[in-house]
């Protein structure tokens, strides 16, 4: 047994990736955890670092990556969940090469819930959404509850983070069309999203006269009028649909 108190040094490194955003980056990888995620970072080579386990891993860890044997207590010392699996372990951020182009790209400004930016990315791996773009005080991607929920998508999307002034650059060659309910907004399926780019908003608030004053125009999804909106992951997932839906 490699590790077996809860106090251990590398259970307390795994609990600050957990818990501190400042820490993800300074260390440069993140916490993953659960079986599922450790088979797709497995298939997608996404550079596992440190791995602990207290049962037998589904497959190999991959070269140079350091195997821990623990105890149950100890794994649920290292992982946020209350209940998590017998695997838990980090992974290397990828190096985020500059944007040249928000082409069939998806902007989240302001989207602060870490479930829905991490099930927007598995909906824009699924369907072929370009990058993922985030600007202003969007969760963080390597937040412990995103990573879950893209189920993987995270090891695969490129997600990329940006200043609105070099959002405005770009959009001077893409154009970019505001999801919001708006006096002339127009309805999704009467507009044609291919090529360009769609910004979606906070959850509670929408999005912001900067990133507004850049948009080409908004678009709206039609629903009946006692329904007031959409859980932002759902909005998106119908917006992605309607950019991809030519191209899938």
């Amino acid at each position: 047994m490699d590790i077996v108190s809860r106090k251990n040094e590398r259970v307390t490194h795994f609990r600050k990736l957990a818990s501190s955003r400042e820490y993800r980056y300074s260390c440069g990888e993140y916490l993953c955890d659960g079986e599922k995620l450790y088979l797709e970072a497995v298939k997608w080579r996404a550079g596992i670092r440190e791995v602990m386990t207290a049962g037998e891993l589904p497959c190999a860890a991959p070269p140079g990556a350091r195997v821990y044997t623990v105890t149950r207590e100890v794994i649920e010392a290292a992982s946020p969940l209350r209940t998590p699996q017998n695997i838990v372990f980090t992974v290397s951020m990828p190096e985020e090469p500059p944007l040249d182009s928000i082409r069939g790209a998806v902007i989240l400004e302001n989207t602060q819930d870490p479930g829905n930016v991490g099930t927007m990315m598995r909906t824009a791996n699924a369907l072929g959404v370009r990058a993922l773009v985030l600007t202003g005080d969007c969760a963080d991607i390597y937040n412990p509850k995103a990573v879950r929920a893209s189920m993987g998508a995270v090891f695969r999307e490129r997600a990329v983070r940006v200043s609105l002034d070099r959002l405005a650059e770009l959009a001077g060659e893409t154009p970019i069309y505001a999801a919001a309910l708006r006096r002339n907004a127009q309805d999704i399926r009467r507009v044609d999203l291919n090529g360009a780019a769609v910004a979606i908003g906070n959850e509670g608030s929408g999005l912001s006269d900067g990133i507004l004053r850049i948009c080409a125009g908004s678009i709206i999804i039609p629903m009946r009028p006692e329904c007031e909106s959409l859980n932002a992951a759902a909005a998106a997932a119908i917006i992605m649909w309607e950019m991809a839906r030519d191209n899938i």
